[in-house]
């Protein structure tokens, strides 16, 4: 398990600095994970936190138990032979130790929030999970050190907003993390700017109705672009709409398509 988690660690390193964007289109499941897998292009599969935890009843920020968030991390490495990288909240309390739970479940990267902590704090989290991949045999481990600077903003100006993200992802950066994950719905001017301070294919972003098209983003430097709980709304949506199709008499629509 170590030495194929090291070279898949290491796969996954090489797609965020590679000069093409890299997409994520985030997975819940066992079935989603396989779906997303066999679409020609599929690269890097990433969990998404949310949808884990919605699908097994559980509401977001950390209410599922950490077992149950690891487990169904497993369940998604052994459904696919590409790198998955989990979304893992805040660490559930501590983020070294999830980490090390979760590269034994076969993962070979991870989104560790901040939660806008003190910036000497959230970046000692950093170095912590590093050493902590590093003791599992996995050295080139993806760490994407999420600040939650635009998340968490508020009515906040947005030019101290973007400061901020700018401080702490160069903070996370300097303690080892190889990518900063600044989500939320960001325009490109923002976006340049966190390219800027951080340097080319060290930013990752997520993909919003009405954040910039992946082209602009891959211009501007971008390393990768994950979509968080949105295919799982995509796909709930679809399953509401053949709910309500039946309800007025209808089926199933055209070109379904036999994914299982």
């Amino acid at each position: 398990m170590t030495t194929g988690s090291a070279a898949r660690a290491t796969e996954l390193l090489r797609l965020h600095t590679a000069p093409e964007l890299l997409t994520v289109v985030n997975v819940w499941d066992s079935i989603s994970a396989k779906v997303v897998t066999g679409i020609p292009g599929a690269k890097a599969l990433a969990t998404a936190s949310h949808s884990i935890a919605a699908s097994r009843g559980f509401p977001d920020g950390e209410r599922i138990p950490v077992a149950e968030m690891i487990e169904e991390v497993r369940r998604i490495v052994e459904a696919t032979d590409l790198p998955v990288t989990a979304d893992l909240e805040a660490g559930y309390g501590d983020a070294a130790e999830t980490v090390r739970r979760a590269i034994g479940a076969g993962a070979v990267g991870a989104n560790i929030e901040d939660q806008l902590k003190p910036v000497v704090e959230a970046a000692a989290q950093v170095e912590a999970v590093l050493r902590a991949a590093e003791a599992e045999g996995v050295p080139d481990f993806v760490l994407n050190a999420r600040t939650d600077a635009f998340v968490k903003a508020g009515d906040r100006d947005p030019a101290e907003v973007l400061a901020e993200a700018v401080e702490r992802g160069k903070a996370y950066l300097a303690a080892g993390a190889p990518v900063v994950f600044v989500p939320g719905r960001l325009d490109l001017d923002q976006i340049s700017a966190l390219v800027e301070a951080f340097g080319e294919r060290k930013l990752t972003t997520i993909a919003l109705p009405g954040t910039p098209s992946l082209a602009d983003q891959e211009k501007a430097g971008v390393a990768r672009v994950s979509f968080g709980p949105l295919p799982q709304r995509v796909a709930l949506t679809a399953l509401a709409e053949l709910v309500e199709s039946a309800h007025r008499g209808g089926g199933v629509p055209e070109g379904t398509r036999t994914l299982t």
